[in-house]
């Protein structure tokens, strides 16, 4: 059975990849897949609270445009 995430990462590759990596890289979308909205914003957090704000009863999903992660966590090497 297709998860929230697995839906909203269709519709990014489906639908929307291509024109939001054209002019939105770096910035992250929230993905509402049950309605099929999404709302680029500059941080996770903007983008994220955005959605909530929009749709109340749902979760939105999101992704780093043009990245394969929404987070870096690394390491520093000596």
């Amino acid at each position: 059975m297709p998860t929230t995430a697995d839906d909203a990462k269709l519709m990014y590759e489906t639908e929307l990849k291509e024109s939001l990596e054209r002019d939105f890289l770096g910035q992250h979308v929230a993905i509402v897949s049950q309605s099929r909205r999404h709302f680029v914003r500059p941080t996770f957090l903007e983008a994220a609270l955005a959605a909530r704000e929009a749709e109340p009863d749902h979760i939105p999903f999101v992704i780093r445009i043009g990245r394969d992660a929404a987070f870096h966590i690394g390491a520093v090497s000596f």
